[in-house]
């Protein structure tokens, strides 16, 4: 089965735009994802505006294998006008894995919730995108708890030490 056909354009929700990513989010982005706590589960270190710029630069020329769609989007907060974290989903035949971070100073307010259940509705409209899946720290009960407002429940399934949640969209 081909790939979905995920056009970059806005979606919004009550409070965010998620807005198609770009080369030129990086500088506002290496800001909004400084904080090393941030990283505890992610992996990794804060990135510089410079190594950011050069990961997006390769995330918006697209997956090199055409059987995988990589969609990224930059949350930006309506009401504050500036950046607050990011939310992805890789689709991969009828599977869409999806991903969510929010910069420590926005968290504790449902953004990451509100903006995987936008994607997830998104994704939901794809005829060809059949399963959501997310990995999740067992650890790391804010993002079960973002799973959850999502839609996706845990299985017994692990991947790198993270439970494998998932919602079925169609059978």
């Amino acid at each position: 089965m081909p790939p979905p056909h995920l056009p970059a354009h806005t979606l919004r929700t009550a409070r965010l735009d998620l807005l198609p990513l770009r080369v030129e989010h990086a500088g506002d982005m290496a800001e909004v994802l400084s904080d090393p706590e941030l990283h505890t589960f992610i992996g990794g270190t804060p990135a510089t505006p410079e190594a950011l710029r050069s990961r997006y630069e390769r995330l918006v020329t697209g997956s090199p294998d055409p059987a995988v769609v990589w969609c990224n989007w930059v949350l930006r907060l309506r009401e504050e006008e500036c950046l607050v974290g990011t939310v992805q989903a890789t689709v991969t035949g009828e599977v869409a894995e999806i991903a969510w971070v929010v910069g420590t100073p926005w968290q504790g307010r449902g953004f990451a919730g509100e903006a995987a259940r936008g994607l997830v509705g998104r994704l939901g409209e794809e005829p060809g995108v059949r399963t959501v899946v997310a990995h999740v720290h067992p650890d790391h009960r804010a993002s079960a708890a973002v799973a959850t407002a999502a839609g996706l429940a845990p299985t017994d399934r692990y991947q790198d030490g993270e439970v494998r949640w998932e919602l079925p969209l169609r059978r």
